[in-house]
């Protein structure tokens, strides 16, 4: 089976972009929380590794989450693939 051009390219920004959204949600779960410690400051009244374990990394999860789709819509559009409504 042939795969054509603009097939390769579509893929081939999915999994770019999927691979750096991993890199980003690999960073905050185990990065952030491995150096929790040394991340000793005040952010918005309350240590930052608190605000990342309870409040933070939710909301970049979120944000990833709405990125990719918001990415995905607009590249499936650019592609021809994307779904009528």
């Amino acid at each position: 089976m042939k795969v054509s051009e603009n097939h390769q390219r579509y893929w081939q920004k999915n999994l770019r972009i999927t691979a750096i959204l991993m890199a980003i949600w690999f960073v905050v779960t185990f990065v952030v929380s491995y150096f929790a410690r040394d991340l000793n400051f005040n952010f918005f009244g309350w240590p930052f590794s608190f605000w990342m374990g309870a409040q933070g990394s939710l909301i970049i999860y979120v944000a990833i989450i709405a990125f990719y789709a918001h990415y995905m819509n607009k590249l499936d559009i650019e592609h021809g693939v994307a779904e009528e409504e």
